[in-house]
């Protein structure tokens, strides 16, 4: 499994403007083969930080996902909106199991 966890930096008028943006990228990437789990959250304590958490079964369908339309359209919107400070890691992991 592949985890990619982070942050995504603006204002919160910028992530206002990104909501459609956002819905429209949730929904369609959630339908692709090989997404465990696709989720964005804006931080409760801190405005303008949207935090964002992925699942993906294996890289090569992380670096399928990130070729599509909806991820590109995702992008143009994040450039039309002036931008934000991405701060990603990818997380290979060997082995899961339940905690509670």
């Amino acid at each position: 499994m592949i985890i990619l966890s982070g942050t995504l930096k603006a204002t919160d008028e910028r992530l206002d403007a990104l909501a459609s943006a956002m819905r429209t990228v949730l929904e369609e990437t959630r339908r692709e083969a090989g997404c465990i789990v696709y989720s964005f959250a804006r931080d409760v304590l801190e405005p303008g930080l949207l935090r964002i958490y992925e699942e993906w079964e294996s890289r090569e369908l992380l670096a399928a996902h990130v070729k599509t339309a909806h991820v590109a359209a995702w992008h143009k919107a994040l450039a039309e909106a002036g931008g934000a400070e991405a701060n990603l890691h990818l997380i290979e992991v060997s082995s899961v199991e339940d905690f509670g």
